[in-house]
Parts: structure tokens; sequence; C-alpha cells
């Protein structure tokens, strides 16, 4: 492609990831867990004076906050200190950081390729993959990290012609331990590895490499050893060992499933594009000798092996695999549009199937009475996957940017919907209850709770710690002149004498002492 036309693309890129990440952003309450709990974070970390350290030390309902080290938190509590506390303000630095993912994987693409068609497709691809898309505009870490991780690929690719470049690879490194702490380890080794099987040991005697890993790493290092000067072992003892390599061997928070079980969140949610990746992926083995087979194959071995052996299991953990499909599904989509001829009717079966998905949306979306944007959404499912069915039928390589068009236009209308975050229908809804708390409760306060588990959530929205306790505790906290939050069974159940309720929501009563 000519330069203006990449420049065009690029831009165009830009564009349509921004509106697919940003479209509606804060049309639904924050999500249990891990929104709820950066959100109270950088919120504390927000109201805190600056002289207070609070940004370096952060806490979470007070209490010391080891997770995960700050840096998007501190972008969110400066998101607060000009947009004020809500969800757009709270979501916003994750989704743009991500959002820049899909022009910085083009970027990348161009330089493995030999043409810029296989990185506009593995652009493309990115950029309509329903987890990146959804998961990246949640108030969370792994959008993010993936494009810090893109930006060290493309310095890394770019020190090849012009040296300097390396320095950035440090300071990628650094950013990404700021953000996903031990992350770095894997994801730096997969860029390590790439060098050693792409044969670019040049790069290694690069003094700007150095250079950069020296300077980037040292505000991580500087983090950490603060933390550790402050808070002692104690430090050490839960953000290293409890919430980081305990997880390779035991499963953190109750959270395991079988080595499978990311293939099966493969399976549910990478489709259409799962369908075309073993072609890629097999692609990726004949060219391995080049620089992007070289990649996809360290990157998606590794990766994979990793996270399928490491006992606790997240759903969110399989993103950092999603860059290495595109580029395999790109380079197979580029050499499917230049030689214009293919058979694989397994392909037009795999997306009759959707469309068939789409008319069951269709019917489901109408009796339940939704949103009519879910309708519509189904509607252009079923209509686009028909079409891309068809054209795959005849061979014809137009279903390419048809089947772009179609994903493209039903991610916006998902994400314009209220549905897009639907774990949020696993339990109560928690602005109604949080602000029956808001209304009688003093901020910071704590409230006993029958529910089963603790939704920080709930905790954000209302401004206190609600904590789950059994009916045992439940009394003795009544005893204690502690607030109760009580369903009705368990209202009915304990045995308050001179209770008062102060109101009710979602089938819960405030009770006060």
């Amino acid at each position: 492609m000519r330069p203006f036309r990449e420049k065009e693309w690029l831009f165009s890129l830009l564009l349509s990831s921004l509106l697919l990440w940003l479209l509606c952003l804060g049309n639904s309450p924050l999500r249990d867990w891990d929104e709820g709990t950066v959100a109270q974070v950088a919120r504390e970390i927000w109201r805190a004076s600056f002289g207070s350290l609070h940004w370096l030390y952060p806490t979470l309902s007070g209490e010391p906050y080891h997770n995960k080290p700050p840096l998007m938190h501190l972008l969110i509590a400066w998101s607060y200190s000009l947009g004020g506390v809500n969800e757009l303000t709270t979501r916003l630095p994750a989704a743009v950081l991500t959002a820049l993912g899909v022009p910085l994987l083009y970027l990348v693409g161009g330089l493995l390729f030999n043409d810029s068609l296989s990185a506009l497709f593995a652009a493309l691809v990115y950029l309509t993959t329903l987890p990146v898309v959804r998961h990246g505009r949640l108030a969370m870490l792994d959008g993010t990290s993936i494009t810090f991780f893109l930006l060290l690929l493309f310095c890394l690719l770019k020190s090849r012609q012009q040296k300097p470049w390396a320095l950035g690879v440090g300071f990628c490194l650094g950013l990404i331990t700021l953000t996903k702490g031990m992350l770095v380890l894997l994801l730096g080794g997969i860029a390590g590895l790439f060098i050693l099987v792409s044969s670019q040991f040049a790069v290694f005697s690069n003094i700007y490499l150095w250079t950069g890993i020296l300077l980037g790493i040292a505000p991580a290092i500087a983090w950490y050893v603060a933390q550790w000067q402050y808070y002692g072992s104690n430090f050490l003892q839960i953000n290293l060992q409890a919430q980081t390599f305990d997880r390779i061997a035991q499963a953190v928070e109750g959270n395991t499933g079988a080595p499978w079980y990311y293939l099966l969140e493969l399976l549910k949610y990478a489709f259409p594009w799962l369908l075309f990746w073993p072609e890629g992926f097999y692609l990726a083995y004949k060219k391995r000798y080049s620089l992007w087979g070289s990649l996809v194959l360290v990157g998606t071995t590794v990766y994979f092996v990793a996270i399928s052996l490491i006992t606790t299991k997240l759903p969110w953990y399989v993103m950092p695999l999603y860059p290495f499909l595109a580029l395999a599904i790109g380079e197979k989509f580029s050499q499917i549009w230049q030689q214009k001829a293919f058979n694989s009717r397994v392909w037009a079966i795999f997306i009759v199937i959707m469309a068939i998905a789409g008319l069951g949306g269709i019917v489901y979306f109408t009796l339940a009475q939704e949103e009519p944007v879910l309708i519509v959404m189904s509607i252009v499912l079923t209509i686009s996957m028909a079409v891309v069915a068809w054209l795959i039928y005849k061979c014809d390589r137009i279903f390419i940017p048809v089947l772009f068009s179609g994903m493209y236009l039903v991610l916006l209308l998902l994400m314009s919907s209220q549905s897009w975050i639907w774990e949020l229908n696993e339990a109560f809804p928690v602005k109604p209850v949080a602000e029956l708390i808001r209304n009688h409760v003093s901020p910071g306060a704590k409230i006993y709770t029958s529910f089963a588990y603790s939704r920080p959530s709930l905790n954000f929205y209302c401004d206190c710690q609600v904590i789950p306790a059994t009916m045992p505790i439940l009394q003795q906290m009544w005893a204690n002149n502690d607030y109760l939050l009580l369903d009705k069974s368990r209202l009915k159940n304990l045995n308050l004498p001179m209770s008062k309720v102060l109101g009710s929501s979602e089938d819960f009563s405030l009770i006060a002492p």
C-alpha cells in the first residue's frame, strides 16, 4: 500500500476502535469483582491529598491494597478529578488504552508481514473480537497490559532499522509491571524467546535495549521496594505470594478449572474468528522461519500452555492470546484475498449455524421483551452471517469485508445496549440497595449482610463495607449495635428485639441497631 493509504487506514482503525470502545461506556453499573475493587481503590486515591502519599500506598476501604501496582488506579483517579466519580470516568482510561491496541497491532503487523493487507486484516480481527472489546471496556487491567505489550513488540521490531527504538522495550516492560505485576515475566519471556527463535541476536548487543530496560524497570522496582520498606514482609506475602505465585499451584479464591478451561473459553466467545484460526496457525507453522510465523507460534504456544497449567483459572487470563490469533488469521485472509481462490465448505456450515443462532436471538429477545436494540442486533447477525455463508459457498473472497462489517455492526449494537455486561444478572442489582444504605448510613461504616458473598461494586456505590456473615455472627453483630442488611427469610429467622427497619430494596431490609 502507498504511505498515505497506510495513514488513512491507521486513522480509520483508530476512530473505529474508539467508537466501539467508548460507545455508551457508562450505561451499565460496575461489575464484580475487578471493577468494583479498582474503582474503590481509585476513589480513595482521588479523595486523599497528594502530600499523603496515598497514590504511592493505595488502600481499599482504608486497608493497605497489595493486589496489583496502582498505575491503572492512578489513571482512574485522574479521570475522577476531570469528570467526577461515575461509570464513564471509571472505565474511560482502560477503554481508551485498550482501543489503542487496534492501530498498534496494525503497525506491528506492518513490520512483521511483507504486505500491509495482512496487517489490516489482523487489526480488523482484533477490533471485532467480542472478549477483546467487552473486557477492554471494563475497568480492568488486561486490555491495557496487551496494548503495552503490542507497543513493546512495535519498538522491538522498529529497532531492527533504527536502534534507538529499543529504548521503548524497557519502558513497556515497566508499564506492564506497574499495571499487571508479574505478568511481565510471561510476556517479557515471550518477547525474549521470539528474539531467539527469529535469530535477531543483534538486538541483545543494542545498548539502547539495556538502557531502556534499566530506565523503564526502575520505577517498577522502586515501587516494589517502597511497598516492602513500608509494609514489610506482609506486602511480599500478599502481593508476590498469595496474589501471584500461589495462583500457579493453588486455586486462589476458588477459581479453578480443567486444563482445557481456556479452550472452552475460546470456543464460547472467539467465534467466528476461531473458525479460521487452525488454518492460520498451520500457515504460521509452514512459515515458521518468518518473523510473523515465529511470533505467532511462540506467543500462542507459550502463553496458552502457561495459563492452562496455572491452577487458578479466570476468563480474562486468555486475553493476551487474541493478538496472536489475529495475526495468524490476518495472514490467512490476506492469502485468500490475493489468490482469489479457496475451498472450505466447513466454514460455510459453521457460519450458517451462527445465522441460525441469530434467528434464535430474534425470537428470544422478542418474546422476552428485552431491549429493542438486541432484536436489531440479532437481525444484523442473521443477515450478515447468511450472506457470508453464501459467499463462502460460492468461493467469493468478498466474504471477508462482509464478515468484518457484520461483526462490527453486531458489536456496536451490543455495546449500545445495557446487556453487554451480562454478569450483572447473576445477583441482585447493587445500585438500589446502595442508595438505601447511603440514605441511612454514614460513609465508611460496616454493615453485615446475610448475602452469601462480598460484592465490591456494592461497597463502592454505598461507600461502606458490606460484609457477608453467618447467622450466629449476624446475631452477634446485632448485639454489638451494628447495621444489618438482611433478606426476608433471614429477617424472619433472626430474633432481633427492638429492631428498626430503615427501608427495603431488592428483597433486602436495612436494620438499624
